[in-house]
């Protein structure tokens, strides 16, 4: 069964898949995998633009984690949409050294659920489990991903709403 462990940069997608990793799980790192689907650099946005649409194609399935902000467009069996408050978020976001306009396009990107939605028009609701990391500790997470991976913990997405985020400043 391949899981994917999805959402916006900083929600603690590589942390988590480490720990699960430490435990025994298999993990694949996707954007390890992109290098051959890259078709340039994007300055504006300071991030690659891959070809996704191939990279999912040729995409080998594993039997375990799949970990990335793309995995949501894998055949996954499972997803997992790690999310983060956009004010945590940023701070976050900051603390790695990105870019102000490259923080303020993600938090604003979680704060309109860009992953989720795309994770939703993919799946349906009854293989989505949507995880708040905002005070959610990486081990916790992780337990929660393992019992979703198992079976027991149920699917659950919908329950976050930080519209209110992009209201700030105006």
């Amino acid at each position: 069964m391949m899981i994917g462990i999805t959402g916006t940069p900083g929600t603690g997608k590589s942390t988590i898949a480490g720990i699960l990793e430490s435990r025994g799980h298999v993990v694949v790192r996707a954007g390890e995998t992109v290098g051959p689907f890259v078709l340039g650099d994007d300055p504006a946005r300071d991030t690659k633009i891959v070809d996704e649409e191939a990279w999912a194609a040729a995409f080998t399935p594993v039997d375990g984690f799949v970990e990335g902000h793309l995995a949501h467009i894998l055949p996954c069996d499972r997803i997992v949409v790690l999310r983060c408050r956009p004010d945590v978020l940023e701070t976050r976001l900051v603390a790695r050294g990105y870019a102000e306009a490259k923080v303020r396009e993600n938090a604003e990107a979680e704060a309109l659920d860009v992953i989720l939605v795309e994770t939703l028009e993919n799946f349906e609701r009854n293989v989505v489990l949507e995880i708040d990391t905002t005070t959610t500790g990486p081990e916790e997470a992780a337990d929660l991903i393992a019992g979703f991976a198992a079976g027991t913990v149920p699917p659950s997405s919908g329950s976050f709403d930080w519209s209110a985020y992009l209201l700030e400043g105006l």
